[in-house]
């Protein structure tokens, strides 16, 4: 008789009243989930206000290079090496060294070359890209200028010339809430950063 009452309470135990590992529990609570805002990052954003320096009414870029344990005479054949080196690339039409002050150790180079906005089976939009490089050697470090930009757009069919100060500027090429660039001037100002940034660099990589 015990026998049976035992076996009953042990039936009428509810089941969970036995343990479960916390991972085999049901889970009784909603969960919260939580929306997070992802922003993401504007690909325009290195193009907008402020990327196209103005000095004096002219758009020029400037730069300095640190050039630690190399004399003035080191970088100047450097930088002079590289100026005819983009003269000879094959986007060039008129390129040439204009300046080479072996005293002053300062350089000086006019180019001529296609600027390419889109290249493709059936259409190429392009202009001619006018600019001048320049650089100030000094012992450890060289000053590079890109200045006197200018572009001939549509000769084949409405020919047109723009020089920077009227095309690239912030107030021409950007919108007015500075979030994307004006379709027509702004592919002008994007792909004239994108060279200065190409040209930059290779600098920078030459003086490591």
């Amino acid at each position: 008789m015990k026998h049976f009452v035992w076996s009953m309470l042990l039936i009428s135990i509810p089941m969970t009243g036995f343990a479960q590992n916390t991972w085999e529990q049901t889970e009784t609570k909603k969960e919260t989930v939580e929306k997070v805002v992802v922003v993401k990052p504007n690909p325009n954003q290195k193009y907008l206000k402020g990327a196209v320096p103005v000095v004096d009414g002219k758009v020029v870029f400037s730069k300095t290079f640190e050039a630690p344990g190399k004399s003035a005479f080191d970088i100047y054949n450097i930088i002079g090496k590289f100026f005819q080196d983009v003269t000879r690339e094959p986007n060039q039409l008129n390129s040439k060294i204009v300046k080479a002050d072996t005293t002053d150790y300062e350089l000086g180079a006019s180019y001529e070359e296609w600027l390419v906005f889109q290249s493709n089976a059936i259409s190429l939009d392009r202009t001619r890209f006018y600019y001048v490089l320049k650089a100030v050697c000094q012992n450890g470090k060289v000053t590079v200028e890109m200045s006197h930009i200018k572009y001939f757009y549509e000769e084949e069919r409405k020919p047109q010339r723009y020089k920077a100060e009227e095309w690239i500027t912030d107030e021409e090429a950007v919108n007015k809430k500075n979030t994307k660039l004006l379709p027509i001037t702004g592919k002008f100002r994007r792909k004239t950063i994108d060279r200065k940034d190409y040209l930059f660099n290779k600098i920078e990589d030459l003086l490591r």
